[in-house]
């Protein structure tokens, strides 16, 4: 019974020792993690690039927008640069993205809601691009926070300043991309008019839409995929050989995760069959819905294969891969609208 103190204490060193040891482990765990997904220096160009592509031609077309409209119903002009200021600035005072990604999110928000807005003007805001857009801000940004103590365990959270400017552009760039063609024939005295032989041209502004919508989906299909699967989805497997993974993985997918995405895609897709007109009662709602979710968790499956193979392999950074993949629910979604139009040409 002497020697009990001294057991008891020598016990209590250990396990503290343990915990110590323990914590040692995770912290430098979730730093090797960290570092593992780091961009590399070498791929930087590829954000770059998509900033230039995204941003240069998304200010030019707002800026020509407000021009006109300041003319025409300068209402429409100033509540759109104002609605997109507010949302800019919420952005980046809930740190959701820095300086410069609010700055580009807000050109971005302009541009949508400039190329939903026809001449003369008649809606509110609630129908247009503004309603789905903001689906996904609240989508992804409800996701990013969801189990924030465990990603970062992970080596998997996201920074304290929130995304990037890249990221920004790399998510939401395509939608704005594809729906400024939408901006020629919404307005008189288009350029389209002149053009002999093209009927469909009358058509652009509403499959432009369309196809924007389809890239917001996917968009919100990838972050809440990604961020859900991290918390509830497990441990995720590789989607090209279905072999266990660590969370964060290139690649990486877990049923929870694509459900989550699946989900979110469909929620965005609806906001904008609402948003644009269509009225849930009647087959347009659910047939738009529909297309526009196949082509959104389309984009989310070729969003993890190719991180699977080119991302993992160094060919690609996460920027190119999430800009490729809402290229790829767009010109998925494109592909159902022109097999459909060919067969039901009533459907336009």
């Amino acid at each position: 019974m002497v020697g009990t103190p001294g057991l008891a204490a020598a016990s209590k060193g250990a396990s503290s020792a343990v915990r110590k040891a323990a914590g040692w482990y995770v912290t430098i765990n979730s730093m090797s993690r960290e570092m593992t997904r780091e961009e590399n220096p070498a791929l930087r160009w590829q954000s770059k690039a998509i900033l230039l592509l995204v941003v240069p031609w998304t200010a030019i077309a707002v800026l020509l927008q407000s021009r006109w409209w300041v003319a025409q119903a300068p209402v429409v002009a100033w509540t759109t640069l104002g609605i997109s200021g507010v949302f800019g600035l919420v952005v980046w005072r809930m740190r959701a993205g820095t300086p410069a990604a609010a700055a580009t999110g807000a050109a971005i928000c302009a541009c949508l809601m400039f190329s939903s807005a026809a001449f003369p003007y008649q809606w509110s805001w609630l129908h247009g691009a503004l309603p789905p857009l903001l689906t996904v801000f609240l989508l992804t940004f409800a996701a990013t926070k969801a189990g924030k103590a465990k990603k970062e365990r992970l080596g998997t959270g996201e920074g304290r300043r929130g995304r990037n400017a890249a990221q920004v552009a790399a998510n939401l760039g395509i939608a704005a991309l594809i729906a400024q063609p939408g901006t020629l024939t919404s307005l008189p005295h288009s350029p389209v008019e002149s053009w002999s032989g093209l009927e469909w041209a009358s058509f652009l502004p509403l499959i432009a839409g369309w196809l924007a919508i389809a890239a917001l989906a996917e968009a919100a299909a990838d972050t809440v995929s990604s961020e859900i699967g991290q918390v509830v989805g497990g441990e995720p497997r590789l989607i090209t050989t279905l072999r266990r993974v660590e969370p964060g993985t290139d690649g990486g997918v877990t049923f929870a995760g694509t459900a989550a995405g699946t989900l979110a895609a469909a929620i965005v897709a609806s906001t904008g069959a609402s948003a644009f007109g269509q009225d849930w009662h009647g087959g347009g709602f659910w047939l738009w819905t529909a297309i526009t979710t196949a082509a959104a968790v389309f984009g989310l499956l070729f969003d993890s294969l190719l991180g699977a193979t080119l991302e993992r392999r160094g060919w690609l950074n996460n920027d190119a891969v999430n800009f490729l993949s809402t290229l790829s629910a767009v010109l998925f979604a494109l592909a159902e609208w022109l097999f459909l139009f060919s067969r039901h040409p009533f459907y336009i």
